[in-house]
């Protein structure tokens, strides 16, 4: 496997002067290049005999999304859909994730910069982009090796072959950041068996491989090891059959099963206490199934919804619900009317606070606003689901001439 990479080279062969003109001529020229250079960089593509591979390249931040990043993939994944030349593509991360999601210390500082404009573009092409991977005409892996959350799970999960890894960590924790499971979460969570969406939607409870393959999430279990095997073999692959891709797939893989200590184990209590009607209503019953069991896990489950936004509670639980009933385009843009919310601060400043004291001051102390379940009302909540104002434009997805195979 090549990589095929720009290179800009740098002759190290003549000292410089500082003063040196020349120098400065060939500096000023090439600082162009560099910069385009590194925003290609960020998004690696290999190619293979019948396939193309993206790689998300920003090891050093877990692979998180920036809008170069998200706007490149789908150059790519449109051009390579068109090009009869390539019979399958992949997708995968360098370093120790997949992809961490948005790179959402950007978005809030973007928001504070007075640039809300530009997150709204970002989350257009975001959210397009997992629209064209849920509709995608021709058979896409994605390789799941490592951190896996929010955005990064919805540029993975809508595509046909997801596969998982001994490494893979899986979450949603959004709400734990003042903000909400987007990028076609809303539509995956929700038929997630049980009220297993809710759960984590609502905790931002993490999965592993083995738990993504036994509640649907993934399609096939690998050890890390053997991956370089597989890829050795797609890599060889001269098809477009989807039934022979898969054939290759389950040769590298292995039968799993979750083990004693598996969330999955504690479907009965998630669902008992995960499907009633509101926020409210779900802590309570886990406050008197914490007290008759006494079991500790009903008591860390709390803590964690505690610890989120309250408002962002409220509105992750009602997307999940209404995602439950409406295709992925449906749910790509009632997530991208929410996330137009979140971003223009128009009920709350949850989510640029949520940003600053997990991942910007670090405190681990954000004050919420409403601090308290019971001071968001029904209004607040509705106001992130009605239809964006005439000079706000709605998510435009081709959805005329691109049907979800999902």
């Amino acid at each position: 496997m090549r990589m095929h990479k720009l290179k800009v080279l740098v002759s190290l062969n003549k000292p410089f002067r500082k003063n040196d003109s020349k120098f400065l001529y060939y500096r000023q020229f090439s600082a162009q290049p560099n910069y385009a250079d590194y925003l290609q960089e960020q998004v690696l593509v290999e190619g293979r005999a019948k396939s193309r591979a993206a790689v998300l390249n920003r090891p050093s931040a877990l692979n998180a999304l920036t809008p170069s990043m998200v706007g490149r993939l789908s150059r790519l994944y449109e051009s390579w859909e068109d090009n009869s030349d390539i019979g399958f593509v992949m997708m995968k991360g360098n370093g120790r994730a997949f992809c961490s999601g948005a790179d959402v210390v950007t978005l809030y500082e973007l928001i504070k910069e007075g640039k809300v404009e530009e997150c709204k573009k970002f989350f257009q092409t975001l959210y397009k982009f997992v629209y064209l991977l849920g509709t995608y005409l021709k058979p896409n892996v994605a390789i799941l090796d490592g951190v896996t959350m929010g955005s990064g799970a919805g540029i993975s999960l809508p595509g046909m072959f997801r596969v998982v890894t001994d490494r893979t960590v899986y979450s949603n924790p959004e709400a734990q950041v003042g903000f909400h499971p987007d990028a076609g979460a809303s539509y995956y969570l929700s038929r997630l068996p049980g009220y297993l969406g809710e759960y984590l939607a609502l905790t931002g409870g993490k999965l592993n491989g083995v738990e993504m393959i036994a509640c649907g999430l993934a399609t096939h279990y690998s050890l890390k090891e053997r991956l370089p095997w597989m890829e050795e073999r797609l890599g060889k692959l001269i098809t477009d059959d989807r039934l022979v891709i898969e054939s290759s797939l389950a040769q590298y893989g292995d039968l799993v099963y979750p083990d004693t200590t598996s969330v999955l184990h504690k479907f009965e209590k998630i669902d008992k206490c995960f499907s009633q009607d509101t926020v409210e209503e779900i802590i309570e019953a886990l406050e008197r199934e914490a007290a008759e069991s006494h079991d500790e896990w009903c008591n860390t489950v709390l803590n964690k919804i505690k610890a989120a936004s309250p408002l962002s509670l409220k509105v992750a639980l009602k997307s999940i619900r209404e995602g439950r009933f409406q295709p992925l385009d449906q749910c790509l843009v009632r997530e991208y009317r929410i996330s137009v919310n979140w971003v223009s601060k128009k009920v709350s400043d949850d989510f640029c606070e949520g940003v600053r004291a997990r991942l910007v001051d670090k405190d681990f102390a954000p004050k919420w606003g409403p601090a308290r379940l019971e001071e968001v009302t029904t209004d607040m909540v509705d106001c992130f689901f009605i239809p964006l104002d005439e000079l706000e434009p709605e998510l435009n997805l081709a959805t005329a001439i691109r049907e979800p195979s999902m």
